[in-house]
């Protein structure tokens, strides 16, 4: 293996030729644009983060538009990134921020990783590359260069695994051009040292590179043990009025989808008039079941029967508690939908 110094000019010399240096998140350099791009990047490939966080910083620019804005907006604003969990717990951040800093991100890594959403790396990410601060990162992509460079065996979830991984990368870690370092380590995983077909001639660590030595890098690292997720069913119900407006809850904070905008369900088709009755107290012309598709979670599948029930007139008075829209698709609100939920929208919207 290289030594430390080594390591980091073979690493360092590589991003003064090939890094990536024109990302959006990296003009304009402070420390609100970081996180959202690094919370953006969580589970989320670059090319998808891009469009998302340009619109997302244009509408809300400072920490301060973000912790103001209403949650339905920020969900509105993340729809389709997926893992909403992320943009919740954005939204708090900023309001911590607003409230217990005078605005202004904490540069050290206790504070930061003590806010919501906020763990290790992405602290790591936040102190280095927005105070230039030295912080290791251990993201997905630069478990993978340190694990085919030293050899580590195992999967990263596992807490020995883990363990090893990030003693290599606080020991890797320069003092100084700690941002271009950090976001070397970040742009090898991504371009060279991909997942399947690693490109290793133009990697500057190919020629210590334990599992490129070994011809091994698609054992490293190690895969998450595979398991059957189990599958779960829902009937949902696209109920639409006589004035074409479609019925839609707002989902519980906890839980998944939480907050986000969704139609209501039944666990069984024989219960969709009876619910509709009970709900909206208003006669039903056309109940037609669409095709039913499988929407698949980290932990479970999902089977989706949506059916479009149609009313006569439009029902009043279960409105109560902002919990409940009749949704006008001609004239959007800004809510926040799951990815399937929006795909049926459109389907709607194009039979209005």
């Amino acid at each position: 293996m290289l030594s430390t110094s080594e390591f980091q000019r073979r690493v360092l010399d590589w991003f003064d030729q090939s890094g990536r240096k024109d990302l959006p998140w990296q003009s304009a350099i402070d420390p609100y644009r970081v996180w959202v791009s690094e919370i953006m990047l969580q589970q989320t490939q670059v090319q998808t983060v891009i469009p998302y966080f340009q619109h997302f910083v244009m509408v809300l620019p400072t920490v301060a538009d973000l912790a103001a804005a209403p949650e339905d907006q920020v969900l509105h604003l993340w729809t389709g990134l997926g893992y909403y969990a992320r943009a919740r717990n954005l939204h708090r951040t900023a309001r911590l921020v607003m409230a217990d800093f005078d605005g202004e991100f904490p540069a050290e890594l206790e504070q930061l990783i003590d806010l919501p959403g906020i763990g290790r790396s992405t602290a790591g990410a936040i102190r280095s590359i927005a105070f230039g601060q030295p912080a290791a990162i251990l993201d997905g992509n630069v478990k993978r260069v340190l694990a085919r460079y030293a050899a580590i065996d195992g999967w990263p979830g596992k807490s020995a695994v883990l363990k090893q991984l990030w003693e290599l990368a606080e020991a890797m870690t320069p003092q100084q051009r700690v941002a271009d370092y950090n976001q070397a380590m970040m742009d090898l995983g991504a371009t060279l040292c991909t997942r399947s077909a690693p490109n290793c001639e133009p990697c500057p660590l190919a020629a210590t590179c334990k599992a490129q030595a070994e011809n091994r890098q698609a054992v490293y690292p190690g895969r998450k043990p595979r398991k059957v997720l189990p599958v779960k069913t829902t009937v949902m119900l696209m109920v639409i009025n006589g004035e074409g407006d479609i019925y839609l809850t707002k989902r519980p904070a906890q839980g998944i989808w939480g907050s986000l905008w969704s139609f209501p369900e039944v666990q069984e088709k024989k219960q969709i008039r009876q619910f509709c009755e009970d709900t909206f107290a208003t006669p039903i012309t056309e109940i037609n079941l669409w095709d039913s598709h499988r929407h698949t979670f980290s932990h479970y599948h999902l089977d989706i029967q949506p059916v479009l029930v149609r009313l006569t007139s439009t029902p009043h008075g279960i409105m109560e508690g902002g919990q409940q829209l009749w949704y006008n698709s001609a004239q959007p609100e800004s809510v926040g939908f799951p990815a399937p939920i929006s795909r049926l929208l459109e389907k709607l919207k194009q039979l209005r």
